[in-house]
């Protein structure tokens, strides 16, 4: 297969394919995990042509295409992530429905960030608060 012939260099930790974090991981159903693995599956493929993709331009001396392509290609591994939660957000607490939104910062290695616990709470203070606040119009 060639996606072998290109691993991810170490300095690129953006072009790894982060994985579900264990704590939410355990509790997917079957078919959610089944997903999961083909996105991941695309993903390995995806992360490999732009290895690819970066070993045969210059990275010196690159064309405006070819950064605009570079750019376009992060964009869409960064937006399938996006996606990967977002399938995720049906099987998970209501509450914690947060966890999924789009982060500010790409995920490294673990899809919803590598402080997890700390946004669990965040998420648990922020039903407390939405709790004491009267809706409009009520």
């Amino acid at each position: 297969e060639a996606a072998k012939k290109y691993k991810v260099p170490i300095n690129c930790d953006l072009l790894k394919v982060p994985v579900v974090n264990h704590q939410i991981w355990t509790q997917l159903g079957v078919l959610a995990k089944a997903q999961e693995m083909k996105f991941q599956k695309v993903l390995r493929l995806f992360s490999a042509g732009l290895t690819a993709f970066v070993k045969i331009i210059d990275t010196w001396n690159m064309s405006e295409a070819d950064q605009d392509a570079l750019g376009l290609f992060c964009s869409a591994f960064f937006e399938i992530n996006n996606i990967r939660r977002a399938a995720i957000r049906p099987v998970i607490n209501p509450n914690l429905a947060a966890l999924c939104k789009p982060p500010c910062v790409p995920p490294r290695n673990l899809l919803f960030g590598g402080d997890l616990v700390k946004r669990v709470k965040e998420c648990h203070e922020d039903v407390k608060i939405m709790g004491l606040i009267k809706p409009a119009g009520k």
